[in-house]
């Protein structure tokens, strides 16, 4: 509101393990091969040499909400917004490791609270104007800005305060943090550098969030990616074009990326995205639906290959309207005193058949969940985590301890008398989301519940959830961006901005929820790993025993690119295909 495979593991413990072991050490400098051209630094790709020209074309489901990295909270707009966007310290997709981007280098002091980047020096923005220190400064300062509502700033402000970030000359920034951060290396992935003498002006008269929207001209949306905005189609399509001022180039000295422009596809749903991919009109295919994964291997026929990457970082859930929505929508205000009981919400979770969505959603590619943390990040999963199979006498017997009866037709009644009803919102372009709601409809059926599915535009849906509060229940899914947990502070944090049950609290409403924030912010300032561990271990018990969200399933990440698409080197971590656009070629 977004995947790691099991050959990944030893990797990425290696990874954590190395960032926590250098927070605590002597300052280090970490250098990364630059290819000098003139007075630009420029990055070294390792990837294959290729051959320039052509385009990509691909198929998204749903049409971006916004084209401000800032403020982007849905998948497809990020899809979009990182092609034309580009960060300081980059985690490798593939490798899962941090490595050199617009930072050449950086030092880390011995307490590890303080960072030193120096920046790549002679390089521009997509418009040609020269990219500084400036830049970066002002880029976090938007980030960091209360006003603006950054998705990403609860991830800045380690123990609840915010980094300090301090220009040393044009080329090198300094990051003070308040305490140790046992992520603080990864997060700079997630901040994209803003150019500031195109937003200042905005940010300053405190319209930012309003900035680079769908409707903005092609020309005003400048950033430091491969690819720069050509066009917009409301409802049709983005097509980017290749960035003449990128800032990387291959191991054979030619600027990078080798394609000419890429090409974004509104279909609609993910059939319509299928049968593009199948006819040929597109080039790479993700988030394939196990459904449509086997009927396209029944037509491969030597022009695409497909990829099952295992399990991935993807959780899908079920939560109810918790928020204090006093007699806005008095409907629904009238339930929350069922979605409010832990019982409740504890017979629903009971009551829903987890090994019948993975094997009729998921066929069989996929793992039922019982807490957000999949079996893919095996680094992270608390495996002691009670995993309760379906027990509809449990359900039967947790509602009749509530005060809630059945009627003789068998329908259940509430303490108050009312007929137990409620609807689920679901994205109605997610076909395996709306499958999962069928059959949970089906499953709460057997308890006498009626349930209404209400498919929605994802857009609306997430106006709804996030802002008017207008639903009952609603069946979302979130891929974490990362294996580290930081990656979700903003999910369990009482203030996070995606803490949606409870959403915009300024403390927490439980004591529950405020032993998650006390351990989370513990968590983050340990330079343990195993500390962090045994910290965030306690955090999925409270998730589990408490039901804020009723965990489902996670599915298998499934993929697909034609075989003559050099450089297709597809992740576990979003965005899975299009992570190295930059380095894809046609043969």
């Amino acid at each position: 509101m977004t995947q790691l495979r099991v050959c990944r593991r030893s990797r990425t413990r290696f990874v954590l393990i190395r960032i926590a072991a250098v927070l605590i050490t002597s300052a280090v400098v970490l250098v990364h091969n630059a290819h000098a051209e003139g007075d630009e630094e420029l990055l070294t790709s390792k990837a294959d040499i290729g051959t320039a020209g052509g385009g990509l074309v691909v198929a998204q489901r749903v049409e971006p909400k916004t084209l401000n990295p800032v403020m982007a909270l849905d998948v497809p707009s990020r899809e979009v917004i990182w092609r034309l966007m580009a960060d300081l310290i980059h985690i490798n997709r593939q490798s899962q490791q941090t490595e050199s981007a617009l930072a050449k280098a950086w030092t880390i002091s011995s307490d590890g609270r303080r960072y030193t980047l120096a920046l790549r020096r002679g390089i521009h923005f997509s418009d040609g104007h020269p990219f500084d220190a400036d830049d970066v400064v002002f880029s976090f300062q938007v980030y960091m800005d209360e006003k603006v509502g950054s998705p990403q700033r609860d991830l800045l402000f380690p123990g609840g305060k915010p980094i300090v970030v301090r220009k040393i000359d044009a080329y090198t920034v300094e990051f003070q943090l308040a305490q140790p951060y046992g992520p603080a290396e990864r997060l700079f992935d997630t901040i994209a550098i803003l150019p500031r003498h195109i937003l200042e002006k905005s940010y300053q008269q405190g319209s930012f969030p309003e900035t680079w929207q769908l409707n903005s001209r092609p020309e005003q949306i400048v950033g430091l990616g491969p690819f720069r905005l050509k066009e917009y189609v409301p409802g049709a399509r983005a097509v980017l074009e290749r960035n003449p001022y990128y800032w990387k180039v291959d191991r054979a000295g030619k600027k990078l990326p080798y394609l000419e422009r890429i090409t974004f596809l509104f279909v609609g749903t993910d059939d319509a995205q299928v049968m593009r991919f199948e006819a040929g009109e597109t080039d790479t295919i993700n988030r394939i639906s196990p459904e449509n994964y086997l009927a396209l291997t029944k037509t491969q026929n030597g022009k695409y290959q497909l990829y099952d990457l295992g399990p991935g970082l993807e959780y899908n859930f079920l939560f109810f309207n918790l928020n204090d929505i006093g007699q806005k929508f008095p409907q629904i205000s009238g339930k929350q005193v069922w979605f409010r009981d832990l019982k409740f919400r504890r017979a629903i979770s009971y009551a829903i058949d987890r090994e019948a969505i993975v094997r009729l959603v998921y066929r069989g590619r996929g793992t039922p969940l019982w807490q957000p943390v999949t079996p893919g990040n095996r680094l992270w999963l608390n495996s002691a985590v009670p995993k309760p199979q379906r027990n509809l006498d449990r359900a039967r017997d947790l509602l009749r301890s509530s005060g809630f009866s059945w009627a003789q037709d068998g329908t259940l009644v509430a303490p108050n008398g009312e007929r137990v009803a409620f609807s689920i919102i679901v994205a109605a372009g997610n076909a395996s989301r709306v499958s999962m709601a069928t059959i949970i409809q089906e499953d709460l059926r057997e308890l006498g519940m009626r349930i209404d599915i209400v498919p929605s535009d994802f857009r609306a849906m997430l106006d709804r959830v996030t802002n008017t509060f207008e639903y009952e229940s609603a069946l979302m899914g979130i891929a974490s961006g990362d294996v580290d947990l930081n990656s979700d502070t903003n999910v369990w944090l009482s203030t996070g901005s995606t803490h949606l049950w409870h959403l915009h609290e300024l403390r927490p409403a439980t004591p529950w929820e405020a032993e998650i924030d006390r351990l989370m912010q513990a968590q983050s300032i340990s330079t343990q790993f195993k500390d962090r561990k045994q910290l965030f271990d306690r955090v999925q018990e409270l998730i589990a025993d408490n039901l804020p969200i009723i965990c489902l399933a996670s599915p298998n990440i499934l993929v697909g690119a034609k075989v003559n698409l050099g450089n297709f080197r597809a992740a576990i971590l979003e965005p899975y295909t299009l992570w190295n656009a930059d380095e894809l070629f046609w043969r």
